[in-house]
């Protein structure tokens, strides 16, 4: 679970994140990175669409990514804001293959 520091709250910061920062495009995700000067916790947030699946379907891939967040939070700086959109080919996709994409985003946006 991610701590109240750790999350995007505002849908004014979802717009500034998913307009102004980079991109990156996987098989079941896109992840936008946007870094602020400023001196805090990295934050994260999600977008999960109805086109993605039922309001289970929803929530279980909203905590999956949050699980793969909470590992990722030493490996990105401070400061970083992340926002994670679920394709709809992700309602098929398992724990390890959104851990897969999300790291490999991460790591490739210098988040």
């Amino acid at each position: 679970m991610l701590a109240r520091p750790n999350r995007l709250t505002r849908g004014a910061d979802y717009k500034a994140v998913v307009r102004r920062g980079r991109r990156c495009a996987s098989a079941n995700t896109v992840v936008y990175t946007s870094a602020t000067g400023e001196s805090r916790p990295p934050r994260f947030g999600f977008i999960v669409s109805r086109q993605v699946g039922s309001a289970v379907v929803r929530n279980t891939l909203r905590r999956r990514l949050k699980a793969v967040c909470a590992e990722a939070l030493t490996d990105v700086r401070p400061g970083s804001d992340v926002v994670i959109r679920v394709l709809p080919s992700g309602r098929d996709a398992d724990f390890a293959a959104l851990r897969a994409d999300v790291t490999r985003c991460l790591a490739r946006s210098g988040a």
